[in-house]
């Protein structure tokens, strides 16, 4: 292998292994990802749910958060109210021709969100207009706004109730973010919904 593609290689880990590090040290989102899982688990336990959007790799995201939620994550347990707003390619389309791509999530939330439930908005700039909309949406409806970004929030961040602003500005890294602290927000949350012996 060349000495090219091996020093884009240690590259590549030493920039994910950085952005780690600072995620594990900022005691601040720590503290703040125990409060919006308590917000996560309060809606759940009073019959609320928990939505999800996104858009590109953040869809996905958005996808499997919920999956993890409505399936299991560690371990068997009764699923858990969890919606992906990004699966359903009738309402996206209809939505996205007599509306426009800005409303696919917002006219969502307004369909199928109401006071108690929550919003995960993923958005790795924080500036995703169809993004902002349905957190605009959910907070007209009283719901909880918990965020995903970039280092900056972008203008989510005055949109949330918990924004979790990844250490980073590429891309690449705050996705990954995305996926760590995403994975402890669904863990914490089970573990909270259904305790096993020990937890």
């Amino acid at each position: 292998m060349s000495d090219a593609i091996q020093r884009v290689i240690r590259g590549e880990f030493e920039k994910a292994l950085a952005n780690m590090h600072a995620l594990s040290a900022d005691t601040a989102m720590h503290a703040q990802l125990e409060q919006a899982v308590a917000v996560c688990i309060d809606a759940l336990r009073n019959g609320g749910k928990l939505l999800f959007c996104g858009n590109g790799g953040s869809a996905a995201d958005a996808q499997h958060w919920a999956g993890e939620l409505v399936s299991r994550f560690y371990y068997d347990r009764p699923g858990l109210a969890a919606i992906a707003l990004t699966t359903d390619s009738s309402i996206l389309t209809a939505i996205g021709n007599d509306y426009g791509y800005d409303y696919t999530f917002a006219r969502q939330v307004e369909a199928l969100g109401q006071a108690g439930d929550v919003l995960v908005a993923i958005s790795t700039s924080g500036n995703s207009p169809n993004v902002l909309r349905a957190a605009d949406a959910a907070r007209a409806r009283s719901m909880q706004v918990i965020a995903f970004t970039g280092r900056s929030g972008g203008k989510l961040l005055a949109l949330s109730d918990s924004c979790f602003r990844m250490p980073s500005d590429e891309t690449p890294r705050i996705q990954e973010g995305h996926e760590f602290v995403g994975h402890l927000l669904c863990a914490l949350i089970e573990a909270g919904m259904f305790p096993r012996d020990g937890d």
